[in-house]
């Protein structure tokens, strides 16, 4: 194993120079103070793969890790459990003597278990270090731990939160923030709106996320702006009892037709007669989003080229909507409206959602009200909205500043961004 020596001002510097020479992989074995700042010794996981193909005999431990400098203050404190955290594993190593084994398979299972050992400290230090750098971070950079936690709190996921600060400058603080989260959500133009543009949108979505109501809102907007009887709706949920009569309900008090279709050809026969309206806007049934219906429903659409809006419950948990998003989404879906904004104690999270899945926002709908109820986009608004609570008593849901280090280790670097980049 070929063990490499960084030595730069902080600790940030150096495990930076290590992640440059040896990858996200590589294995801190100790850390340490010096005259220069502080020297690390790492180790690339590249070594530690090396291993499951060879014996080991024997291997000493470093002066410099069996016995750490040691310091008052918290960097050289953290150092000091690394370094016994790397003596750790090497010292397992030197004391295991692996012998001549038997027979091959006892040879494979001693390999696999010395290699299961190493990764399980390797794990532990790696986590250890990410404790250090989140707690060094908020030392120096107060602020900046501040925005994580009141993030956290909001309903934003660690992912986004963490990859958003670490473009945050000095000194950004909350102004910083909304800029930065303004940048990343999509808002749909004039000429994107569907009830400017018109054309055919079916409205999709799991079961409770309010399409029946958001479909009679979009039709009343467009009723006002156009006439009854350039609108029309459509419904394809045939298995909720008084699904198509509450439809009709809508449709009666706005003097707009309302019509019912079975499958994919009776969709095509019923979109043929109704080429004159400006818009025509399709309810659809509420199923979970697991529910093989949904892929059916996602072709059928498809197959006469009707496009889709995804309705998001703002009141859902972050892994519910990404969930939702992974089975509704596809080239159809053009955008989505989050509803029920009215119920949501926080927006963090929809709002996360939406920006990591690069989704266009086209309406949001906060109320049972038809049309009232449904407005346009307003950035301003909602950027302001949630971080208006910022910095009150904390709920029994938020998360203290003071376990953040414990928290954002024991995520681990291995968690990758989804969607890409941001601009900022």
């Amino acid at each position: 194993m070929n063990a490499r020596k960084f030595i730069a001002a902080s600790s940030r510097d150096a495990l930076k120079l290590v992640r440059v020479e040896l990858g996200a992989d590589a294995v801190i074995l100790s850390n340490r103070k010096v005259p220069e700042g502080v020297e690390i010794v790492a180790l690339a996981g590249s070594d530690l793969a090396h291993l499951s193909e060879t014996r080991v005999c024997e291997t000493r431990i470093p002066d410099n890790a069996a016995k750490p400098q040691r310091s008052g203050t918290l960097s050289a404190q953290g150092a000091n459990q690394a370094a016994t955290l790397g003596a750790k594993v090497l010292d397992a190593n030197s004391r295991r003597e692996v012998p001549v084994p038997r027979a091959g398979r006892d040879a494979v299972a001693e390999q696999q278990s010395l290699l299961s050992e190493i990764k399980t400290m390797r794990n532990m230090m790696q986590e250890q270090m990410a404790r250090l750098s989140w707690s060094d971070m908020q030392q120096r950079d107060p602020e900046r731990g501040g925005l994580l936690r009141d993030m956290l709190n909001v309903g934003f996921s660690p992912m986004l939160s963490r990859q958003l600060l670490e473009k945050a400058p000095a000194k950004g603080g909350l102004d910083w923030l909304r800029r930065a989260l303004g940048h990343n959500l999509r808002v749909a133009t004039f000429q994107e709106d569907v009830v400017a543009r018109g054309g055919v949108y079916a409205l999709v979505g799991p079961t409770g996320v309010g399409k029946t109501t958001t479909t009679a809102k979009l039709a009343a907007r467009a009723v006002v702006r156009y006439g009854a009887d350039k609108v029309a709706l459509v419904t394809t949920d045939s298995y909720r009892i008084g699904a198509h009569e509450q439809l009709k309900i809508y449709g009666k008090i706005l003097g707009v037709s309302v019509h019912a279709v079975r499958d994919t050809e009776d969709l095509r026969l019923t979109l043929s007669g109704l080429k004159h309206k400006h818009l025509v806007i399709i309810d659809t049934m509420g199923v979970g989003q697991r529910d093989s219906r949904v892929a059916e429903q996602a072709q059928m659409f498809d197959a006469v080229g009707v496009q889709r809006l995804l309705l998001l419950n703002a009141t859902s948990s972050g892994g519910t909507l990404d969930d939702v998003v992974k089975m509704y989404g596809g080239s159809g879906v053009i955008g989505c409206i989050p509803t029920k904004l009215d119920e949501a104690v926080t927006l963090g999270t929809v709002l996360d959602v939406v920006v990591r899945h690069k989704l266009t926002m086209h309406y949001i709908a906060s109320g049972q009200r038809v049309p009232e109820d449904l407005h346009e986009v307003n950035l301003e608004y909602l950027l302001h909205r949630l971080f208006k609570d910022v910095g009150k008593a904390s709920a029994a849901f938020d998360m203290p500043e003071a376990e953040l280090p414990n928290f954002m280790a024991a995520l681990g670097g291995a968690q990758k961004m989804l969607g890409g980049q941001y601009a900022l």
